[in-house]
């Protein structure tokens, strides 16, 4: 049974076209809030898809400055989680939770 405090830690799944060919690597992209920690990463994935993780990388991409319609702002900072998946277990994140 999943604790409904994982859901607070996995955001979303990151579908872009490096984090699908690192699904040939048997990693898996996430957003995660800032606080999560790496512990906390794995245990909710595990728990939430059923399935064993090996390893877990994060890397915080920083906010960068952008114009809309002449006036300055800037995007939130964001981290993202790259869980790297035992060896024959697999996640389809194209269906969601």
């Amino acid at each position: 049974m999943s604790d409904v405090r994982h859901y607070d830690v996995i955001t979303a799944p990151v579908i872009t076209e490096k984090s699908t060919l690192l699904s040939e690597k048997n990693q898996v992209v996430f957003n995660v809030p800032k606080t999560a920690t790496k512990p906390q990463i794995k245990a909710a994935v595990e728990a939430l898809f059923e399935v064993k993780v090996e390893d877990v990388n994060t890397l915080i991409r920083k906010g960068k400055v952008k114009r809309f319609r002449g006036r300055i702002g800037k995007q939130s900072d964001q981290k993202k989680a790259i869980v790297t998946l035992a060896e024959g277990q697999s996640i389809d994140v194209s269906t969601g939770l």
